[in-house]
């Protein structure tokens, strides 16, 4: 390109080439302090609060979904017959409270005659109940298989047959006793 071509692209434009007022550079850096100053005390608070936000929300995520796998006796302390459905929740139900009604007749029946066989019956039902324990653990690992749900169903029955059977034996031991003493009277 020539020099004169390059003149030319200049000719038509108009520069302002007047010089600004006087006092005009600290007008502008005033501006410019009052400007900056406030948002950078306030942008360095919410640069702040947004990794921190990012960061809890990346840890919630990570309980939520990963939570099961790391914790996963929180669900095994819910997890019983009553969680698999209504059926079952109706049935674990029945069978907790026929055993606590046949509990409640054993604590009554309790004597110094009947005092060892109660004792021996709690020591079973305790028994029981840690089996019970390990049961519900295994409905969660199994994935609700439906033999842990008949093992924790006859669990239930094998506490109810071995009250009622303690609850025989009283009744003979009573009858027993009562015979005895009739036969002494007379």
């Amino acid at each position: 390109m020539k020099n004169n071509d390059f003149d030319s692209l200049f000719e038509d434009l108009n520069f302002d080439i007047e010089e600004p007022h006087t006092g005009h550079k600290e007008r502008f850096f005033k501006k410019l302090d009052d400007k900056f100053e406030a948002p950078t005390q306030k942008g360095k608070v919410r640069s702040l609060w947004g990794p921190i936000l990012g960061i809890a929300a990346s840890f919630l995520l990570a309980f939520f979904l990963l939570g099961e796998f790391v914790i996963p006796n929180s669900s095994a302390k819910g997890s019983d017959l009553a969680s698999i459905s209504p059926e079952m929740k109706q049935t674990q139900e029945f069978y907790t409270s026929v055993i606590r009604k046949e509990l409640n007749a054993l604590n009554a029946e309790k004597s110094p005659e009947t005092e060892a066989i109660i004792n021996d019956a709690l020591i079973q039902m305790e028994k029981l109940e840690k089996n019970y324990e390990s049961l519900k653990e295994d409905l969660v690992t199994s994935g609700k298989d439906n033999r842990v749900i008949y093992a924790m169903i006859q669990n239930f029955q094998q506490r109810i047959d071995l009250l009622n059977n303690v609850l025989t034996q009283i009744e003979n031991i009573k009858t027993l006793k009562n015979q005895n003493h009739e036969d002494n009277i007379i």
